[in-house]
């Protein structure tokens, strides 16, 4: 059986990388990346690396061709050049014949108001569209995600926040990533939705926990969405982002990521790795 996944060489599909090699051959994994020279450590330790470019759709046939299961990580950028990349996967995909396709996606993507989902609707959509068994990643949030305030928080800066009583599921990328090795890996997921995430907590909940990672209290301020654009563009944030935060923050308001799910633990195997942990981590 040869398991495919693109982005290889980013955050998430490197851990989906560590994960498989767990479990499974190195010479039975496929990797489709933009600059193959950047998974040259991959290569030399048996995994076959391929060059496949979502902006070069021709590309992408041969780079998926043989493969039976296939990890399709969501790429960056604005929606219109999301929608364009994914469709072009997805319709390689099918042209390969690849035989199951797993798909990062977002929480609630088919109903989501959150801005960021409506190119995973759209990738679901033409996933399902497409006639191949799927599964569908739906990733809450990742705890990385907040580094910057985890950082600012040991420095000696306030949590600020327009999110209010919002719960996030915040979880470890690498705990995704071996979700979704565990999909690839694993049987008896076809056709399925797994909404994945941590214990919904709000963001006075996590300062809390990053106060006791740190010994020391941490204030949290409460603020509109017009006073956290302006405090974000004054810690540096670029102007054409400022959109982007703060809709994060209002969807978080708005309970766009307040999904609870046990899947996450279920493709684990076990509980999620604990916070404590990662912030640990993340400060270094």
């Amino acid at each position: 059986m040869k398991i495919g996944l693109t982005g290889a060489t980013g955050h998430l599909g490197r851990f989906v990388v560590e994960a498989l090699l767990k479990t499974v051959p190195a010479g039975q994994i496929v990797v489709s990346v933009r600059q193959p020279e950047k998974a040259a450590d991959l290569k030399e330790r048996g995994v076959e690396v391929r060059h496949g470019d979502f902006d070069s759709p021709e590309t992408l046939p041969q780079a998926f061709a043989g493969l039976d299961r296939l990890l399709i990580v969501s790429a960056d950028g604005d929606t219109e050049t999301r929608i364009r990349q994914h469709k072009a996967a997805v319709d390689a995909a099918k042209a390969a014949g690849v035989g199951f396709i797993a798909y990062t996606s977002a929480p609630k993507a088919d109903t989501s108001s959150l801005f960021l989902a409506e190119v995973h609707r759209f990738t679901e959509g033409v996933i399902r569209e497409s006639g191949i068994p799927y599964s569908f990643l739906r990733n809450n949030w990742y705890l990385e995600n907040e580094a910057g305030s985890i950082q600012a928080a040991k420095a000696g800066a306030p949590w600020v926040t327009s999110a209010g009583t919002g719960r996030v599921g915040w979880a470890l990328r690498r705990d995704y990533a071996e979700a979704a090795a565990a999909v690839l890996a694993g049987e008896g997921h076809e056709n399925t939705v797994y909404e994945l995430g941590g214990k919904l907590l709000t963001q006075e909940e996590l300062a809390g926990i990053v106060a006791g990672v740190l010994g020391k209290e941490i204030p949290v301020q409460q603020v509109d969405d017009s006073t956290y654009a302006e405090i974000m563009k004054g810690v540096g944030v670029p102007e054409p982002a400022l959109p982007i935060v703060v809709g994060i923050q209002q969807g978080i308001r708005e309970g766009t990521l307040e999904v609870a799910s046990g899947d996450l633990e279920k493709l684990l195997g076990r509980p999620a790795t604990p916070l404590e942990e990662g912030i640990r981590a993340l400060l270094g």
